[in-house]
């Protein structure tokens, strides 16, 4: 396969690998997979089903707290808009945004050689290192866009539900109106950098294995397990080494004065998972032997 390559660039006039399977055409193709449009579906109607659940329960003003007295996130929910979005990345970040990054980054490379469809890709030739690439940055940009998505719809439909206003913090006091979407902005890029472990582990099984389920939910496993290890306290400061240990650190943003610390942190510890994960990912695939 690399002989083949190498002889086609050498004498294909005009053939240049940088543009070979271009950035478009892999996000055109991403774009009309059934199930790009099914978890779009999904992530767009859970504002929508939580507002019923706050309308059914009789929730009308965030304040009650709980038991012991403390008001929490859930409880300022119907406060506002903003409350209503930033309720919305609580009750989701821990699990049903994980799906969208294990889904989109582990369907990826796996579906092509299940479809015994990749070999065809590095023959036409794309370079190995080209094709990964391609594929990396579109289920990067599509696992934002998840992310993106499912607070632009909390804040449009909580804001129509429950008004416009001032994010309401739980540690009291709030944010003025002006801050809002600044500081939501802020929770989402944290928690898009926290879910690139996810995407690395994702992206790595990809290219082991052909099967894309077992890429999707090995990486949506290998995440449960390690927020099952970060509930363990008996380790100690070690779990500060789990990514799962800083994955709603993005609160701080949510206090009066923001508070940078945890989040540098857990920014830290998830990018360097995720480049040892994406490094092996292409490693692995320039020494692997296609042959599907």
């Amino acid at each position: 396969m690399n002989a083949v390559t190498e002889t086609v660039t050498e004498v294909a006039p005009g053939y240049r690998a940088s543009r070979t399977l271009p950035l478009r055409v892999e996000a055109l193709r991403q774009w009309r997979r059934r199930r790009t449009l099914v978890m779009a579906g999904v992530l767009a109607a859970l504002p929508f089903v939580m507002i019923i659940a706050f309308a059914v329960g009789g929730g009308q003003d965030g304040g009650r707290g709980g038991g012991d007295g403390r008001i929490t996130l859930i409880d300022t929910a119907t406060a506002s808009g903003a409350n209503f979005a930033a309720t919305c990345l609580f009750v989701s970040a821990g699990f049903l945004l994980v799906v969208p990054v294990a889904l989109f980054c582990g369907d990826t490379v796996a579906s092509e050689a299940s479809w015994s469809s990749l070999r065809y890709l590095l023959a036409s030739p794309v370079p190995r290192a080209r094709l990964l690439w391609s594929k990396l940055v579109v289920a990067l940009g599509f696992s934002l866009a998840a992310m993106v998505l499912l607070p632009v719809v909390a804040l449009a439909a909580g804001t129509a539900a429950y008004g416009w206003g001032p994010l309401k913090l739980p540690t009291g006091g709030s944010s003025a109106a002006a801050d809002t979407v600044p500081r939501l902005a802020l929770v989402v890029a944290f928690v898009f950098v926290s879910q690139l472990v996810t995407a690395g582990l994702a992206f790595w099984l990809s290219t082991r294995t052909d099967a894309p389920l077992g890429a999707v939910g090995g990486a949506v496993g290998l995440t449960i397990v390690g927020n099952v290890l970060d509930a363990v306290t008996a380790l100690g400061s070690w779990r500060e080494f789990l990514p799962a240990h800083w994955q709603f650190a993005w609160a701080d943003a949510l206090q009066p004065q923001l508070e940078w610390g945890g989040m540098i942190k857990g920014t830290a510890v998830s990018v360097a998972y995720a480049l040892v994960l994406f490094a092996l990912a292409f490693r692995g695939f320039a020494r692997k032997d296609i042959v599907s």
